[in-house]
Formats: C-alpha cells, structure tokens, sequence
C-alpha cells in the first residue's frame, strides 16, 4: 500500500437536487457526489478543480479520505465517475466506502518489471493480465502488483501463482492464468527468384482478356 495518504475535500448537499441543481453546481466549479457503503448513500459536493488535479492519481484500489465538512472521515474509493470528453468536464461521481475491519473486494493493476531475458535475443514481451480482483483488509490494500519478468526467455510465460503478493491479499483469479509471456516475432522469408515467376504465372493465368476490336 503506499505511504502517501490521498485526500479530498467535500460538503454536504443537503438542497438543489435534480438535473437543474446539477447544473448549477457544474457552472460554479463544483461537482455532485454521491457516497455509497454500509450506511445510506451520502450526497456530498466535490471541488471540480480539486478533483481533476488529483484523479490521476486515484484508481479502483486507491483509499481515500475523503473530509466532509461537518462530518467524519470517510475513506472511500472512486467507484465511477461520469466525464464528458467533449467539454473536458466531469459531471458525477460516485465514492465506494469501506469500513475498517471488513474485508474489500477490488481491482488493482499489474505492472510488469524487468527486461525479459528473452527480448534481449529478439523476443517481444506481450502482456495478457493488466489488473487483478483480489480480497483484503482496507489497511492492506496494494495500489499495484509487481510481477518480475526479468527472468523469462524465450516461449516462456509469468503465471498468476507465480506473483509476490503482499501479505494479507487473496489474489481472486485462476492461478494457472498467464499475466506475460515472451515470444519470438516471425520474420517473413525473402521471396526467391523461383517464388515471384510462379506469383507472375499466376497472376497472368487469372488475368481477365481485353475483348477483341471489331
């Protein structure tokens, strides 16, 4: 899990519901929120600008804390949000709450590490697996799983039981399931002399005749 503690500021949305108060809120910078968990849902307002700076940093496997003004803590990760590319702009999201002590279920990505020793001879490393489900305690959430592949060669593949996964994960997928592998790219053979005149007879023998002139 990484040190680095995430955050974001909210408040409450306790009035102007509906598309016209959504509106609204888009025009003045902010962004409608909604909080789902254990409890009931809970409508909160994020800071537009706060969160466009820091989503890229925020994954389905990233905690965060999010600070509510007038409310506890809640420490949430970014379920979905709804963003119009046209205009740049996001329109809705939606936090997932967990509680301490209860196991989460999630997804985190996979990121490959090393150079293969077979693409040192001319191998291509192909990655098939690029984010895992796994199952842990909110405090032993990892933001990514490293998979080592510096010792392949070539034909070779990184299997999911092959991973060095952090204490108190449960990987969620087939264990025998391939995340990497290295492969030899096929080169295509010259043509000979002998292959193209029997490319250029063939060519002729389909070739439709020009009618005769009368």
């Amino acid at each position: 899990m990484s040190n680095e503690k995430k955050t974001l500021k909210a408040r409450l949305r306790t009035a102007d519901f509906g598309s016209a108060g959504s509106r609204r809120l888009l025009r003045n910078g902010e962004i409608p929120a909604v909080v789902y968990g254990k409890s009931e849902p809970l409508h909160v307002i994020v800071n537009a600008h706060e969160f466009e700076m820091k989503k890229s940093g925020f994954s389905e496997s990233t905690l965060i804390t999010l600070s509510v003004d007038g409310e506890k803590d809640h420490n949430v990760f970014v379920k979905t949000y709804q963003e119009d590319l046209l205009r740049r702009c996001i329109h809705h999201i939606d936090f997932f709450e967990v509680t301490a002590g209860h196991m989460v279920r999630t997804h985190v990505r996979v990121e490959l590490d090393g150079n293969p020793v077979g693409c040192r001879v001319g191998g291509v490393l192909d990655q098939v697996i690029h984010e895992l489900e796994i199952e842990c305690l909110p405090k032993d959430l990892p933001e990514v799983i490293k998979a080592d592949v510096s010792a392949l060669d070539i034909n070779e593949a990184f299997r999911v039981d092959q991973l060095q996964v952090p204490a108190g994960v449960k990987v969620l997928e087939d264990a025998e399931a391939t995340i990497a592998s290295v492969r030899m790219v096929k080169e295509e053979a010259p043509a000979t002399d002998e292959s193209a005149e029997a490319a250029d007879a063939a060519a002729a023998d389909t070739a439709t005749p020009a009618p005769e002139s009368k």
